[in-house]
């Protein structure tokens, strides 16, 4: 799951990494959460034959996926994260994963680990790459039309198993899309659901650090820089992978 994120790079630097020709200026967030706007990525026009111009374009959404099919959203769970093994075939996400997806720059995000305690609080991780800069979840947007016509953008983080880095911390972690692979993602004009599905996978292990945050990043009326400033609460250790046989050259079901 990711219930929380930030994005607190410049507009220039996204832009830059994004392909995008323009981006209009934001001030830095470090505690985005569900159903205020967030930044998306699309494709846009095909760019002609020898132009700089990738086409894509950037527009804000909220957070909080709204079905096309939904009569009433007060009536629709908020679903800000879509189970990425299972969206192209789940009704809420189908035509999403088919015509309209979306990359959702951010500097990394946060998770909870369960101490295991009764009564003991969940111990907040900021998640950032670690070679640092904006990254790239995998996402999907909606546009939902009330009976008036009113319409209203929206947008979910795909989510897949965590990596040895944050299982300990959490089962769940944002889709990574890497930069090399943006143009496929968010070609949904030629490519579908299966011909990316290869993207709809953990991180390696060693693309995140898990930086121990204070719990103030529970409240969403904290947005300051100090959410990221790393405390004292001990950092899980990564899972360790089990030892693998030796190699007889023989294939094995077990």
């Amino acid at each position: 799951m990711c219930g929380r994120f930030a994005l607190n790079e410049k507009p220039e630097t996204v832009a830059e990494a994004f392909g995008l020709q323009t981006l209009e200026g934001f001030p830095p967030r470090f505690n985005i959460a569900p159903s205020q706007p967030i930044l998306v990525v699309a494709a846009g026009e095909v760019p002609e034959k020898g132009s700089n111009d990738s086409g894509r374009r950037a527009l804000l959404v909220r957070w909080g996926f709204i079905p096309g099919w939904v009569k009433d959203p007060n009536d629709f769970p908020m679903l800000i994260n879509a189970r990425a093994e299972t969206a192209h075939e789940k009704a809420s996400f189908r035509a999403a994963m088919r015509h309209r997806r979306v990359l959702i720059p951010a500097s990394g995000f946060y998770e909870w680990r369960r101490t295991g305690e009764k009564g003991a609080k969940s111990e907040p991780y900021w998640l950032r790459p670690r070679r640092g800069g904006v990254i790239a979840f995998a996402g999907l947007m909606e546009t939902w039309a009330s009976a008036d016509g009113t319409e209203i953008d929206t947008g979910a983080i795909l989510t897949t198993a965590a990596n040895a880095t944050l299982k300990p911390i959490h089962d769940r972690m944002p889709v990574v899309i890497q930069p090399e692979d943006f143009s496929r993602w968010l070609d949904c004009r030629t490519l579908e659901p299966r011909d990316v599905a290869d993207l709809l996978k953990p991180a390696p292990d060693d693309f995140f650090e898990a930086i121990p945050v204070s719990d103030r990043v529970n409240k969403v009326s904290h947005t300051g820089a100090d959410l990221i400033t790393p405390v004292e609460h001990a950092v899980p250790e990564p899972e360790k992978k089990p030892d693998r046989k030796p190699d007889n050259g023989q294939l094995s079901f077990f």
